[in-house]
């Protein structure tokens, strides 16, 4: 090999090994800045893998404590019949078909009355007379309903799923600002016969009603000295809500109570708001109230919050009416009640438009 060959080779030789040394010093300059890095963010990423850890530890429990309708235990596989309130018109659609949904063993099946006006008198009736497997109400059992069970051998039993509100409404021309508990009362005894008579314009009042043997919902009270009196002659009677919201629509004076879930939405009445005293009227709707002109694109909703606090005058408390005869009728009215009493089952009666009671 001539001078030439061996200095080209040399500084190949050196060339690579300069290169070589480059590339390591650059590999060791990166781990160190990596360790540097890692170093620095090592307490942010503990923290953040705490952090998580415990949020997945506290979506364990929330799920772990969380009801549902498949964690009710003794659902018996049949098919049974029930019935009642028309306020509860909401629930059957709407929590009912998901019961049946998580739930197809059991199957149930609503039945109307005969020669009677669906309602939770009439309910509470074909549940003594042993045409329901269990009763839906929105009304309190009355002595005379229990003294009835027990002369056939069994007790009933209420039991509180829900709550719902008492309203009144009228024609939407009425102007009234509203009423007290003691002018409602009054009305429906033929005491108060005009509307000029509560602030109102010169009007004749015409009240509508379902009747008492059939009614939804009531306005006298258990322990009301005005329970049980006979309502007044110019009360028209009407077989439910549906048909009393269609006739208020045509009788400039009209006035009728119901389940303020069923009648605050309705585009074609006008809720009023009660009040204890005449300086304390609450409304049952959410305010600023929507005009018949805005409906249905917007529809008044129910004021849940004054239900739930006691703020509203009359409240009317959904109750599973239960067959205390230690037979499928009882499986089956205790299984529904646990079902509605779960946290999914209180969301669904929410989602109707109710007050859940958790």
């Amino acid at each position: 090999m001539d001078n030439t060959n061996q200095k080209k080779a040399l500084i190949n030789s050196e060339i690579a090994l300069f290169l070589r040394g480059l590339i390591i010093g650059k590999v060791l300059t990166l781990m160190v800045i990596g360790g540097l890095l890692w170093w620095l963010l090592k307490p942010n990423l503990l923290s953040r893998n705490s952090v998580n850890s415990s949020s997945n530890q506290n979506f364990k429990t929330v799920s772990n404590t969380t009801s549902s309708f498949q964690t009710v235990a003794d659902v018996p596989t049949a098919s049974f019949n029930y019935g009642g309130s028309t306020a509860w018109a909401s629930i059957r659609q709407l929590v009912d078909s998901q019961i049946q949904s998580d739930r197809p063993e059991l199957q149930l099946r609503y039945v109307d009355p005969v020669n009677a006006s669906p309602g939770s008198s009439s309910g509470i009736r074909m549940l003594l007379d042993g045409k329901l497997d269990f009763a839906q109400s929105s009304r309190p059992l009355t002595d005379e309903e229990q003294a009835m069970a027990k002369a056939r051998g069994f007790t009933l039993e209420q039991r509180q799923i829900g709550m719902d509100g008492i309203a009144v409404v009228v024609n939407p021309s009425l102007k009234v600002s509203g009423l007290t508990v003691d002018q409602l009362q009054q009305i429906y005894l033929g005491k108060i016969t005009n509307w000029n008579q509560v602030g109102g314009p010169n009007l004749p009042i015409t009240p509508l009603s379902q009747r008492p043997e059939d009614a939804d919902t009531v306005i006298f009270s258990n322990n009301s000295d005005l329970k049980g009196q006979t309502l007044g002659s110019n009360v028209q009677y009407v077989y439910s809500t549906t048909e009393a919201v269609r006739q208020l629509s045509k009788i400039p004076g009209g006035v009728y109570y119901g389940s303020a879930r069923s009648v605050v939405p309705q585009c074609s009445v006008k809720a009023l708001p009660l009040g204890q005293t005449a300086g304390q009227l609450i409304p049952p709707y959410r305010e600023p109230m929507v005009s018949p002109e805005q409906c249905p694109r917007q529809r008044n909703q129910l004021n849940t919050e004054a239900i739930k606090n006691g703020s509203y005058p009359i409240i009317a408390n959904l109750f599973v009416i239960i067959k205390q005869n230690k037979g499928r009728e009882q499986q089956i009215g205790d299984a529904y009640t646990k079902l509605l009493l779960t946290d999914q089952g209180q969301r669904a009666i929410e989602q109707a438009g109710f007050v859940s009671v958790d």
